[in-house]
């Protein structure tokens, strides 16, 4: 699981990054509709719906945009019908990619991810099997002590728990997800991500800074598409390489 954390605080620091840019809150917008259309506008009995709520919360999404999209989801009001897609390939170093993609033109979307993919050293290729569908939930370390974390989170069905520096992150099976996630905001924390994700069975371990960078700049490129929802890689790097990457950001 050595990889999880690293990939886990990278994408903490993107959300960041992404949240000041805006684009965000579009994203976040189709994820609500697309929930809603299949799951209803009741986050009370639609657990995905749920989870992205919470995401926007996180990131400060005005209450009006999701109010719109809950409507535009379930037919109050007129919306676009989204394909939901994913992508599989690599980037430089033999990292593989699985990207979640929402679309109203998927002839379009594809061949604008293959040249992102090219264009940056990377190609399409099957590389799903290379990852395990699983829930993932960050919780930053001021909220609770390790020890009644683990407990509450193994009790509710959880799988492992690792920590770093700042945060604590809990691995689920996609099925127990749902239960380890409600058993903690029943304590009233608050996860800085809550999903449930593609995680690397083997994490590919990158030291070379200029390699890692590319791959980094693979996934930003991908995650800058208007129909790309989530980015997941195999990328493993040192915190050092991390922390360093990040500050030249």
């Amino acid at each position: 699981m050595s990889g999880h954390s690293k990939w886990a605080k990278i994408k903490r620091y993107k959300a960041v990054t992404d949240a000041k840019k805006g684009k965000v809150f579009s994203k976040l917008a189709k994820e609500i509709s697309v929930a809603c259309k299949h799951g209803g506008g009741d986050p009370g009995f639609n657990p995905r719906l749920r989870t992205i709520l919470m995401k926007a919360r996180a990131v400060n999404m005005p209450v009006d945009n999701i109010d719109r999209a809950i409507k535009k989801g379930t037919g109050e009001l007129e919306g676009v019908n989204y394909e939901e897609i994913t992508y599989e390939g690599y980037a430089p170093g033999g990292v593989a990619l699985v990207v979640d993609v929402l679309t109203d033109n998927k002839n379009r979307t594809a061949g604008e991810i293959r040249m992102i993919l090219t264009k940056s050293g990377g190609h399409l290729a099957s590389a799903k099997h290379l990852f395990h569908r699983k829930g993932q939930i960050v919780i930053p370390k001021e909220q609770i002590g390790e020890d009644d974390l683990m407990s509450l989170v193994l009790d509710a069905g959880a799988e492992d728990m690792t920590s770093d520096e700042t945060s604590y992150t809990i691995t689920t099976d996609s099925h127990t997800f749902e239960a380890v996630h409600k058993a903690i905001e029943t304590k009233g924390l608050k996860p800085t991500t809550a999903e449930v994700a593609y995680l690397p069975i083997t994490p590919v371990s990158v030291n070379d800074e200029r390699t890692a960078k590319s791959v980094l700049a693979l996934i930003e490129a991908l995650e800058e598409h208007d129909d790309v929802q989530n980015v997941h890689a195999s990328l493993d790097i040192s915190d050092e390489l991390v922390e360093k990457i990040s500050a030249a950001t």
